[in-house]
């Protein structure tokens, strides 16, 4: 894949990690169709750049039963997109913050909440990247991670999910009963937001990033928050990822044993045979076997910890 130059004003060690752990989910795509990857409204349609698409193995969870679509959520004077779904009807449902990956809230994403939705959760994907730009909009990995994604404060993010979670409970619903879950890039919001919300039951972590170089956007990676960690974390792996190597898992592991409560209870699952985005249905690095008993994990990952 074709790589162009990054900005200054990037964060290096960010970009780079980023790009690996993108590169490791993307084959040599194909151009795509206007078609295929523009999205008329948040959740729906697939971004450019996470081309092409194998429409064969996508799934798609009906929205019946479901009030499911496009909300907005104040954080301070500003309005965030975000997609909710949630059984029509039912108030007081427990809360699933759904978090992308770096192609923000596309067809995928939202397929996961009303699956979520289906087992009788609010589940809330909200658009993180939305300040800084429309992941849909990027046909280049690079650009993306080095004009949008790489320019996306931690703590910018941490708030917006605050401001989801009071959103939730304005709207009646059961905020005690709080899990997040998140791919990739969201997979390490997953773990920063375990240790940050002291709401939060427990968290799953899809192959997200655990270590790092510091940065003034980022300035701690999961591994540097085990002893802050308020909730356990199940994280979900490939033993094939490369750009999520073992070694860093392994590191992780170590790390967690000697952490906060909350981190001692926090495991692994690492299927041998998937790479990354393992879950990720509508690409080819999608592994059935993987994505599915991870999904029954994670379900049961939330029901034991309190998320129910």
């Amino acid at each position: 894949m074709k790589h162009t130059s990054l900005p200054d004003t990037a964060p290096d060690a960010m970009v780079n990690q980023l790009a690996d752990d993108a590169q490791a989910l993307l084959p040599p795509a194909a151009p795509p169709s206007r078609r295929e990857f523009v999205r008329a409204a948040l959740g729906t349609g697939f971004a450019a750049a996470a081309m092409p698409i194998m429409a064969q193995t996508v799934i798609k969870t009906s929205s019946d039963g479901l009030l499911v679509g496009e909300v907005t959520i104040p954080v301070g004077d500003f309005k965030m997109p975000a997609y909710r779904a949630v059984p029509q009807g039912k108030t007081n449902a427990p809360v699933i913050l759904v978090i992308s990956e770096i192609f923000g809230v596309h067809e995928h994403i939202a397929d996961v909440a009303r699956r979520f939705a289906k087992l009788g959760y609010c589940a809330i994907a909200p658009e993180l990247f939305v300040r800084q730009g429309d992941p849909g909009s990027y046909g280049e990995i690079a650009k993306l991670i080095s004009e949008v994604v790489a320019k996306v404060p931690d703590a910018q993010v941490m708030g917006d999910l605050d401001a989801t979670v009071a959103w939730a409970k304005a709207q009646g619903m059961d905020t005690s009963k709080l899990g997040i879950t998140g791919f990739c890039w969201g997979g390490r919001i997953t773990w920063l937001y375990a240790a940050h919300n002291p709401a939060v039951k427990a968290g799953v972590a899809w192959y997200g990033r655990l270590v790092g170089e510091p940065n003034a956007l980022s300035p701690k990676n999961p591994v540097d928050l085990v002893g802050e960690l308020k909730a356990p974390v199940l994280g979900l792996y490939g033993g094939k990822d490369t750009g999520i190597t073992l070694d860093t898992v392994d590191t992780m592991k170590k790390a967690l044993a000697s952490g906060s409560p909350a981190a001692k209870q926090s495991e692994f699952v690492v299927y041998p045979e998937a790479g990354h985005a393992f879950n990720a249905d509508y690409r080819a690095s999608y592994l059935k076997s993987a994505a599915d008993d991870g999904w029954q994990r994670c379900s049961a990952w939330f029901r034991s910890h309190g998320v129910a």
